[in-house]
């Protein structure tokens, strides 16, 4: 004799998953905003020395 269980409604309790996929459906690429790789070699060169001013600055000031 299997007894009747009260409780058998749907377990959906309102929890929502995040999607998945295979590899075969990957999602599209989305645009960088910006990019490092697609600026010129001298704004590059030029982030690179203020970067590199902006930290000897930091140094400088812990120093003093």
């Amino acid at each position: 004799m299997v007894p009747s269980n009260p409780h058998s409604h749907s377990h959906d309790h309102g929890h929502t998953h995040a999607h998945s996929h295979g590899p075969a459906s990957p999602h599209p690429a989305q645009v960088a905003p910006w990019s490092i790789l697609r600026m010129t070699v001298v704004s590059r060169l030029g982030a690179a020395l203020a970067v590199s001013a902006a930290m000897w600055g930091a140094v400088w000031l812990a120093m003093r």
